[in-house]
């Protein structure tokens, strides 16, 4: 064990969540007027089963949060372990309607949900809370659906898949 770290600072606290891995989604979106765009996300969680709510932590300067706030709506797409390439799209800076352009996918109550997704949500808009340099952005679920298939992970500051386990092969 490391000794402790009594002036903890980011660079820190990143280390320490390196070891906690976690899955890898984008978050889409669509606005009335028809602007589109997502990020790629790991930081997002099941908050309440009644109601059915998610929590979701967008940068503060994530071009993707202001269409959120104006559609009142997102997607969560659950990548699956082959989707490295989705998740790097969508964490690039190419234009947010360029993120969607080339990607297959199709609308769940006016949201995109990517193809290669292994999960998915719609979502309204419930409440944006300030977290520090994020906002915390709560919704309820409206939809979801799945398929068979093991998720993309992020671990000590790298993508990762989950170990096969011997009794599937």
């Amino acid at each position: 064990m490391s000794e402790p770290n009594r002036l903890p600072d980011a660079a820190a606290l990143r280390a320490v969540f390196s070891r906690f891995p976690t899955g890898v989604a984008v978050i889409g979106v669509r606005t009335a007027s028809g602007a589109s765009g997502g990020m790629t996300a790991n930081a997002l969680c099941s908050l309440s089963l009644n109601p059915l709510l998610v929590l979701v932590c967008f940068e503060r300067e994530a071009r993707t949060l202001p269409l959120v706030e104006e559609a009142g709506r997102f997607s969560v797409n659950i990548l699956g372990e082959n989707d490295e390439a989705l998740a790097e799209r969508f964490a690039s800076k190419l234009g947010e309607a360029e993120k969607l352009s080339s990607v297959p996918h199709h609308d769940e109550l006016g949201l995109p949900v990517l193809e290669a997704s292994i999960a998915w949500l719609a979502c309204t808009v419930k409440e944006v809370l300030p977290g520090g340099d994020h906002a915390i952005v709560i919704g309820e679920v409206d939809a979801l659906g799945s398929r068979d298939g093991k998720p993309l992970v992020w671990e000590s500051g790298r993508y990762a898949r989950l170990a096969t386990d011997p009794a599937d092969q």
